[in-house]
């Protein structure tokens, strides 16, 4: 089918204003309500008398409970639309992160993070599903950056806000700031939540806001590509070598970002900052960085076509910032400038990561798979907070644990390098493209 570019690009910009933005807000809540325990900490742990190692459980078990869901959830968006389903994660989500507000000891801490994981389960690998079924995959990169931006634009603005909320309300109407910090940041979810009701379309058979000549450019774009596609169903998914290597590799990468996620804030109020806004602004800085890193990162691999040795080089240059700003930790700037290089390398390389599954899943298969991916690699944000606790038993070096987690990203940055053919490019131009991985 021949197509006229400048309708084309006309038709895709479209879709982009209407829907990225929109999920790009609702991923900000969505890891803001998972990661804001980071910051409760700095008050919460006296409050409820919970050790460093106590918290890291809590803290990561939110991703045992998300990862028994994972899959169950994804293939139920894909079941109900993404329309419903998405709006039900966000609202029970948003209701549980409201009630994390009242914690009263060790055990509830942890009944509440599992169970908000159980809530949250299904929305990421449900959106970037949700994207396969409107974009291409040489469009799906740059698409899932703006997405994937949103976990860097909660740090950059989510930080101070939630360091403000602990300066501002603690101790009004007797609650305390990380209370206020819980309820703040659970209610917009449950109201966004709602928005989705009427705003978000489950197919580009329901968009009223595209003619029918575009409708049929985007699902021209997306048959074409699926045919080249292999996998198709539910147990193609389970059965695939592909899929369970890109779940070692994702595992690795979220060690990663949940090791930094929830204990950047320790770090940052370590070099004598003060004021709960204080460390909420100094924490925003790598984050910026990440966002406008990541943008221009997944722009060239668009436009290249190229994936493997983006994704290897940056998650690289993110192990080697970790290990500097250890080396440098007694110098909060150099820290900061290194610690600002790792959040690049492990956020920037998500949105490199996630057009590799639909490169050779459809249907329900892919839905299954990207559930599969993200919940076995997910397991890692259970580790990710746990590595700072372990590293003491083994190490009296403070930073050991930034050298750990710097080990295990160069694990999944040799693991793509050899398991992730060097074939692997998104034909530029060209809706299809080639096997992510050549045999199974």
């Amino acid at each position: 089918m021949k197509t006229d570019e400048s309708f084309e690009t006309k038709t895709y910009r479209k879709v982009d204003i209407r829907i990225v933005p929109f999920l790009f807000l609702c991923y900000i809540l969505a890891y803001l309500d998972r990661v804001n325990v980071g910051f409760a900490k700095l008050q919460m742990l006296k409050d409820l008398s919970l050790s460093d190692a106590a918290f890291a459980t809590g803290a990561g078990i939110f991703f045992i409970g998300y990862f028994f869901f994972e899959v169950p959830s994804n293939v139920l968006l894909k079941k109900f639309g993404a329309r419903m389903w998405i709006a039900r994660i966000m609202i029970t989500w948003g209701i549980v992160s409201s009630c994390m507000m009242f914690l009263k000891d060790e055990w509830t801490f942890y009944v509440m993070r599992f169970i908000l994981g159980i809530a949250e389960a299904g929305f990421f690998p449900g959106v970037i599903f949700y994207l396969t079924l409107w974009y291409p995959s040489k469009l799906r990169s740059s698409r899932t950056a703006w997405f994937v931006a949103a976990i860097a634009v909660a740090g950059v603005i989510g930080n101070p806000i939630s360091g403000w909320i602990m300066d501002t309300f603690s101790g009004a109407l007797g609650l305390t700031g990380w209370q206020w910090l819980f309820l703040g940041e659970g209610i917009p979810s449950i109201i966004v939540g709602v928005w989705v009701i009427s705003y978000l379309d489950s197919s580009i058979e329901e968009a009223k806001w595209l003619s029918t000549e575009e409708k049929s450019l985007l699902a021209s774009n997306l048959v074409a590509e699926d045919k080249h596609k292999t996998e198709v169903n539910l147990w193609d998914a389970f059965k695939s070598g592909k899929v369970w290597v890109l779940c070692a590799i994702y595992f690795t990468l979220m060690i990663g970002l949940y090791g930094i996620a929830f204990w950047l804030p320790t770090i940052v109020k370590a070099f004598g900052i003060q004021g709960y806004l204080g460390v909420g602004l100094i924490t925003a800085i790598p984050y910026g960085v990440a966002v406008i890193g990541m943008l221009l990162l997944s722009r060239h691999s668009d436009r290249t076509g190229e994936r493997r040795l983006h994704y290897v080089f940056n998650v690289t240059a993110g192990a080697a910032g970790l290990v500097l700003s250890g080396v440098y930790a007694s110098n909060p700037v150099l820290a900061i400038i290194f610690l600002s290089i790792s959040t690049l390398g492990v956020i920037g390389s998500m949105p490199l990561f996630w057009p590799l599954p639909s490169a050779f899943l459809a249907g329900t298969a892919a839905a299954a798979g990207i559930g599969i991916v993200n919940s076995v690699g997910n397991l890692g944000g259970y580790f990710g907070p746990n590595v700072p606790v372990w590293a003491k038993l083994i190490s009296s070096d403070p930073s050991a644990a930034l050298y750990i987690i710097a080990g295990i990203l160069m694990v999944g940055a040799a693991l793509t390098y050899f398991f992730i053919p060097a074939t692997l490019r998104v034909r530029v131009g060209a809706p299809d493209v080639e096997p992510v991985i050549a045999a199974k």
